[in-house]
């Protein structure tokens, strides 16, 4: 059927009049159109933001104002990640370099804290030498597009930075009636703005500290607007409390529910992801639009404070500093990483080893040693326990320090990369090897995600056919969200476009050396200006904010 309707499609869009004239013509490419449908050789006829034509387009060539040759290339929509971080590397540098690079043309932030709302009693840090100047989420949606961006940005609104506006450094109480209130019209004022939902994540403080009734109250708020509830989810004794936490919130205020990434990240249930399968597929039974996002890679990125048990994170990051310097309750700290504690989400007992945690990124000159390094390697540097190595790392940078944990199965990342409902997230950043953009060893999946899966994942081992991953990549992730506009390479879509070489597509960045672009992917579209040409940048920035309701 998806076949017969691209075909029907295909043909109707083909009768161009004679002398029609494109901006833009794509010519003799292999066009997998982001549906499902089996790839066809076509032309994609482009005027201003807009597909306007796909088929044998040849005639138009020379009257075109710019001609792409595809020949021997795959031709599909531009990749929508699904899971960013880049809110305020994009404000930072614009031309987004390890995303564009990637084919993705449309980026989805706001995980737990979005750049908005920043009123009342929250922070307002920055980072990458970006200082906030605005309060809202339309705030910062204007600042995007005043300042330039090459790919178009998506945002929720997070639940623990609606909480900071309203209760600031008493994120852990719980609120009045009338501080509840305020959430749920903060939540409603970005919704307005253009947000495509309310996040949550739900791993550590502060972020914790929400109950499951907040985050109805607050999720009910995005009902009226079509927006969805995306979610890290809360731990429990096992993966599936979270997750039967995160489909109520969705069933009681009536929204659909996004798993942000359905990682396997607990020895114990490794193997048994059926169950996390089965789990979703109940709520989709009974009529909730449940769906999920991953990333090709069996390690994560967490801040390696996430080591530390609850109770030594409660309030200010001065008191959780104050504790780390006390030898009496680092005693008591070390007592509780390697004996658990209900209900936590226990890194340490979860990854197995010290091997399995790596320094990623540090701010300090000194500390420039321990990038890369895992704790046990960082201990025997210091002449010192894992944990102690730890502690001191924390203290010397202030309590912050980026970190990748291994804690994943390989047979599991192939399993729910083949689910029909998972789409893919990169859970990372829009970096660039040079400049404060460039520092440390981060997570590669910043750099390498989506070539990741076409390379690894269907050319070289057959988890996914070519035309399943760009469903993923795409229609599947446009649709989740609610963005009728973009995901599928038809006329009447904005041309957002990836065209990339299925020989040689694959992810250069490792563990290792993680600032490195990938190979294959030849030509970035956005809005229908050329950003990428022949894995040149251009320096472009056609991307714009996409607001809910208003322009997607």
């Amino acid at each position: 059927m998806r076949t017969l309707l691209f075909l029907l499609a295909l043909l109707v869009s083909a009768c161009a009049p004679s002398g029609e004239r494109f901006d833009l013509l794509i010519l003799n490419g292999h066009v997998i159109d982001g549906s499902g449908a089996p790839a066809v050789r076509a032309d994609v006829g482009i005027r201003g933001d807009t597909i306007v034509r796909v088929g044998d387009l040849a005639a138009a060539a020379r009257s075109a104002a710019q001609v792409i040759d595809a020949a021997g290339l795959a031709v599909s929509p531009g990749f929508i990640d699904t899971h960013s971080h880049s809110d305020l590397t994009l404000l930072a540098d614009g031309t987004a370099q390890s995303k564009i690079r990637q084919g993705v043309t449309t980026e989805v932030l706001g995980e737990s804290e979005s750049a908005g709302p920043i009123t009342g009693k929250a922070p307002r840090g920055g980072a990458y030498g970006v200082t906030p100047d605005w309060t809202t989420l339309g705030g910062y949606f204007d600042r995007l597009d005043r300042e330039g961006i090459s790919v178009n940005v998506a945002s929720y609104v997070g639940s623990l930075q609606v909480r900071l506006c309203v209760l600031g450094a008493e994120e852990s109480r719980e609120p009045t009636a009338e501080e509840t209130a305020e959430m749920k019209r903060l939540v409603r004022q970005a919704m307005e703005d253009g947000a495509f939902g309310l996040s949550s994540a739900l791993t550590v403080p502060p972020q914790t500290y929400v109950s499951t009734q907040q985050l109805i109250d607050m999720a009910m708020e995005v009902k009226p607007f079509g927006g969805i509830y995306a979610t890290h989810t809360r731990s429990g004794k096992t993966s599936l409390d979270g997750m039967e936490e995160a489909i109520r919130i969705g069933e009681s205020a009536g929204i659909g529910v996004e798993f942000v990434h359905l990682n396997n990240t607990d020895r114990k249930m490794w193997g048994k992801v059926h169950l996390m399968r089965d789990l979703i597929e109940g709520g989709r039974n009974r009529g909730l639009a449940v769906t999920a996002s991953r990333y090709p890679y069996i390690a994560g990125q967490n801040n390696l404070r996430a080591i530390l048990p609850p109770w030594a994170l409660e309030g200010s990051r001065e008191e959780m500093l104050a504790r780390l310097r006390d030898p009496a309750l680092r005693r008591r700290m070390e007592r509780d990483i390697y004996g658990g504690i209900a209900g936590w989400f226990n890194h340490y007992l979860l990854m197995g080893s010290w091997d399995n945690v790596r320094v990623a990124t540090v701010r300090e000159a000194a500390n420039e040693k321990f990038v890369g390094k895992s704790a046990s390697e960082m201990a025997a540097m210091r002449k010192t326990s894992p944990t102690g190595a730890i502690f001191d790392l924390l203290l010397d940078e202030g309590g912050s320090v980026p970190a990748v944990y291994f804690m994943m199965s390989e047979e599991d990342v192939k399993y729910t990369l083949k689910l029909p409902w998972v789409s893919i997230g990169s859970d990372g950043y829009a970096l660039r090897p040079d400049g404060l953009l460039g520092r440390g060893k981060p997570h590669p999946r910043s750099y390498g995600t989506f070539p990741r899966v076409l390379g690894k994942y269907v050319r070289e081992e057959g988890v996914l056919t070519w035309e399943e991953a760009v469903h993923k990549m795409t229609a599947l992730s446009a649709e989740k969200l609610g963005i009728k506009d973009r995901g599928l390479l038809r006329a009447g879509m904005k041309a957002d476009i990836a065209i990339f070489d299925r020989g040689t597509v694959a992810d250069k960045a490792t563990f290792e050396d993680p600032h490195q672009y990938p190979v294959g992917i030849e030509y970035v579209i956005v809005n229908g200006v050329t950003v990428l040409e022949r894995g040149t940048h251009l320096g472009t920035k056609p991307g714009r904010a996409l607001r809910k309701g208003k322009n997607a």
